[in-house]
């Protein structure tokens, strides 16, 4: 039956002298807010992998503090105090920026946090109050490209020291030829390497999955590694220990402290593999373009000036710029022009 449109404005009329908005009504008919410690749950089953790193010791954070309250009433200046504390608490490195980096994080995970309230309904999208906090503006980054000298004493400290020599070896070398990070090399499985034709599928930052060429020496060696340290199924991890057990994380955190040890500008510039990524793609851009560089890279967003629509390079290109690196041929480079010599 149609409204009738004398009694509903009747209705409003009553509505507005009582001091009731459709604001109001709108939010009475949501589900109740639930508190933080009961909202997390849901926040970390909707989170992705990404996510979860980096967000989740900052959410576990944010329940400590607010655990019994209802999500929808913290305030801008309650993140902001909260901020402040873990800035102030954060722990000294070599390479530390007074916290910086943690301050912006836990804005980043509130942001999240509240974003997934939003979308589930819980809460509006103007009432957020990790929306109104600003982030601190990133500082430019202290990583730079290494000299080849540098590169040449930081292989032969890892050839020559620790418990593991050849996959300390194979880890330097796999990251110098991909610049590839290092969840995409702990991602590696043994169906990811294509020994013949020199690839490896790299899954990396965002989802991105991309076909990296490799020296066929290389690709060799990471085959003989998988087969000798007991990978045998198609989804088993490439790279293992010398028990068998899949790499993890912690042997390029004990790597370059060893490193560190015996080269001691290493720790003080706080160098990491990220350094190697940052190496490789210095050298690819100067010589073959920033196409290439970026195609090396395996970025594949489109943000950035429109002229990047035309400048993308494609697999053949890649693998030219890998073997001219490298000084061996690959089966997928193309022929280097004669006006662009290396």
């Amino acid at each position: 039956m149609p409204a009738d449109r004398q009694r509903l404005d009747a209705a409003w009329s009553a509505l507005a002298e009582l001091g009731v908005t459709l604001a109001d009504l709108q939010r009475d008919a949501r589900p109740a807010v639930p508190t933080f410690n009961e909202y997390l749950p849901q926040v970390l089953a909707a989170a992705g992998p990404g996510a979860l790193r980096a967000y989740r010791s900052y959410w576990q954070r944010m329940t400590t503090a607010w655990g019994d309250l209802p999500i929808d009433t913290v305030t801008a200046s309650d993140i902001q105090a909260l901020q402040r504390r873990i800035v102030a608490n954060t722990r000294a490195r070599r390479n530390s920026r007074g916290g910086r980096h943690a301050g912006e994080l836990l804005i980043a995970a509130a942001r999240a946090f509240f974003n997934q309230a939003i979308a589930d309904g819980l809460i509006e999208a103007t009432d957020s109050p990790a929306h109104r906090v600003g982030k601190p503006r990133r500082l430019p980054s202290t990583r730079r490209a290494l000299t080849p000298d540098e590169l040449t004493e930081i292989n032969q400290v890892a050839r020559t020291t620790g418990n593991d020599t050849i996959l300390d070896a194979l880890l330097l070398r796999l990251h110098t030829e991909t610049a590839c990070r290092r969840a995409g090399a702990l991602g590696l499985r043994l169906q990811d390497l294509d020994a013949d034709r020199g690839l490896l599928q790299l899954r990396e930052k965002g989802g991105t999955v991309h076909w990296q060429p490799i020296s066929l020496d290389l690709a060799t060696s990471l085959a003989q590694h998988a087969t000798a340290r007991g990978a045998l199924l198609p989804t088993d991890a490439l790279l293992r220990y010398r028990n068998g057990r899949a790499l993890t994380s912690r042997r390029y955190d004990e790597l370059w402290r060893r490193i560190g040890r015996h080269l001691p500008w290493v720790a003080a510039q706080g160098i990491t593999a990220h350094w190697l990524r940052h190496s490789t793609l210095t050298w690819v851009e100067r010589h073959f373009g920033y196409g290439t560089a970026r195609a090396y890279a395996g970025h594949t967003d489109t943000t950035g000036p429109a002229t990047t629509t035309y400048i993308r390079a494609d697999l053949q290109a890649v693998a030219a710029a890998l073997a001219a690196m490298t000084g061996q041929p690959h089966p997928l480079a193309q022929p280097i022009d004669d006006d662009r010599g290396v």
